[in-house]
């Protein structure tokens, strides 16, 4: 993937200029490091995070945590095994890529020691984020709440690294972002020119530094776990309690059993009136019961207290004026607000999918999808009824980023067409999102596969229009010129996407979805950087993904045994 990037980078440098002397190709070098080292950094967080969080939640969704704990293993040996299992992939990604890291050397403009101290701060961060991943996941019961909560945990720990280096948190100078936020500490080992040391007349580098006090963060959260692991684990809700039966022999005397004890017993087997059930089940379990558990309130509570966040510095951009300024390609890429605001609606359709796709895997973890297919239910009150459900649960993540959006616009920094196209969009985007848990929970029988691939998805998505961007704005031009280059991109986006969405379940909408997909966002991408083209842009991007969505929804609608049953049969076999 970073090699691909690098390739598509040189193609449009060598379009546009010509490539005379080696400082062109050291310049060139500087660009590309800057590039793809953030873009590493944030990949194998991702991948670590969610590959320590499925290791221990996939243990308690099949409920083999608990045969653990009954074995002689030691908490050490449970804790360190399951984190090891989550880091062995991500580790394999990462060594993979140094010698991609390791080549821009060739080029020029990038030491040595920027390159292996941005290693060193890379493996420090995914350390950190699969330890995190895993202790969350060993602390929470349900695997939405898990996977909420690690996502939630690391774009605080990215922002608050944005919110110091920016200087609006004023106790701590600007240059102790890169001691913690490992982001900061990348963009920092990027720069061509040393920076100012973050602990005055210290002789480490600031990398060391930094890469050291991340890396103690993860043997922080590793303790916890071992600390901790038996006394989360059974959770109490999985602790059985028992009840006094009408059968058994007492050890108390007889006149201590009249009264209160008799009274006890009966309303211990006293049942609750029976609740009534709507024509759509699947809709009512989604809207009516803690079908993903009590504590999903409190993670709605940490999502509005980060959207609280967010706000807050909204308003601040606001007031001092810099979300109310039309920026030009002379001054940024995007607005102020934008670069605010983005980061928080994919954190909002992350965690739409993460429930989109959990709402399937925790049914078939559970049982429960054999025991469907056998009912009266039909698909369509199976599909609708889970689409509908997803999204009244995690109504907070669909109208958080309305409402800034509202408030935004009423002060002027959005005008009431792009207010509508914005809307929209989201909407869109919210459906497509879970629209795709729910076909990646169904096509694929293993959860940790289904999760992997949902949230993959959506984050390669997102990450892929970013860089997309950042490139386009280093190599302006007109959508001709990069459409070559970035061909290589856009086929290979278009094949991960029919290998992650139709190659368990094929049809020909799904394949054209699939091509169509990364293309039409190109275009829609080079029209948003050209100005002056919000219809153009808003189309495009709504359209393409209106169709996904009814690509992967209309053979759910007509043949439920087929999307459910022969994902399964073919894993089996």
């Amino acid at each position: 993937m970073t090699f691909g990037i690098i390739c598509t980078t040189w193609l449009l440098l060598a379009g546009i200029q010509p490539v005379q002397n080696p400082g062109d190709l050291a310049r060139f070098g500087v660009l590309i490091f800057q590039l793809i080292a953030p873009f590493q950094l944030l990949v194998l967080m991702f991948t670590a995070a969610l590959a320590g969080t499925t290791a221990v939640s996939h243990e308690k969704d099949k409920q083999t945590i608990i045969l653990l704990l009954m074995t002689s293993l030691t908490n050490a040996e449970v804790v360190l095994g399951k984190v090891g299992a989550g880091l062995l992939a991500s580790f394999n990604a990462f060594f993979a890529s140094l010698p991609v890291l390791f080549m821009v050397l060739l080029l020029g403009g990038v030491s040595v020691e920027q390159v292996v101290a941005c290693s060193w701060v890379t493996a420090a961060a995914l350390f950190a984020s699969a330890t995190l991943g895993a202790t969350i996941a060993f602390w929470r019961e349900k695997t939405f709440q898990a996977l909420a909560v690690t996502a939630l945990l690391l774009a605080f720990w990215l922002g608050l690294g944005e919110l110091v280096a920016s200087g609006w948190i004023s106790v701590l100078p600007a240059r102790f972002a890169m001691l913690f936020s490992p982001l900061r500490a990348v963009l920092d080992i990027c720069q061509p020119v040393a920076t100012q040391a973050i602990l005055e007349g210290a002789n480490w580098n600031n990398a060391w530094w930094s890469g050291g006090v991340i890396l103690g963060l993860g043997v922080l959260w590793l303790f916890i776990s071992i600390v901790m692991l038996r006394v989360w684990n059974p959770s109490r809700e999985r602790r059985p309690v028992s009840h006094a039966s009408e059968f058994s022999e007492p050890d108390v005397a007889p006149e201590f059993l009249q009264g209160a004890t008799t009274e006890r017993v009966v309303k211990a087997w006293k049942s609750r009136a029976p609740r009534t059930v709507w024509n759509n089940p699947i809709l009512w379990r989604e809207m009516k019961t803690w079908a993903y558990g009590r504590k999903i309130v409190f993670v709605k509570a940490a999502y509005l207290l980060f959207a609280v966040v967010i706000g807050m510095g909204l308003y601040r951009m606001v007031d001092s004026g810099a979300a109310l300024v039309s920026t030009t390609y002379q001054e940024e890429l995007v607005p102020a607000s934008v670069s605010l605001l983005a980061p928080f609606f994919v954190l909002s359709l992350i965690l739409v999918n993460a429930l989109a796709v959990n709402s399937i895997t925790n049914e078939r973890d559970g049982g429960a999808l054999d025991l469907l297919l056998v009912t009266e239910i039909t698909p369509a009150n199976f599909l609708l009824g889970k689409m509908v459900g997803v999204l009244y649960v995690t109504r907070e993540m669909v109208l958080a980023p309305l409402a800034l959006c509202l408030f935004l616009w009423s002060q002027g920094g959005l005008t009431t067409e792009n207010l509508l196209f914005t809307v929209v969009t989201l909407l869109v985007m919210n459906i497509f999102v879970a629209m795709l848990g729910i076909h990646c929970g169904m096509i694929y029988s293993q959860s940790r596969v289904a999760i992997g691939t949902s949230l993959g998805t959506v984050f390669f998505l997102f990450l892929g229009i970013a860089v997309c961007m950042l490139i386009m704005l280093m190599f302006r031009g007109s959508f001709g010129r990069q459409l070559a280059p970035f061909l290589f991109i856009i086929l290979g986006g278009g094949t991960g996407l029919y290998l992650a969405l139709g190659s368990r379940n094929p049809s020909p909408a799904i394949t054209l979805s699939s091509f169509l997909l990364p293309f039409l966002t190109f275009f829609a991408i080079t029209s948003f950087l050209l100005r002056d083209q919000e219809m153009t842009v808003f189309l495009t991007v709504a359209i393409s993904y209106a169709f996904a969505t009814a690509a992967m929804m209309v053979p759910a609608l007509s043949e439920f045994d087929f999307a459910l049953g022969r994902a399964r049969t073919l894993d089996e076999e």
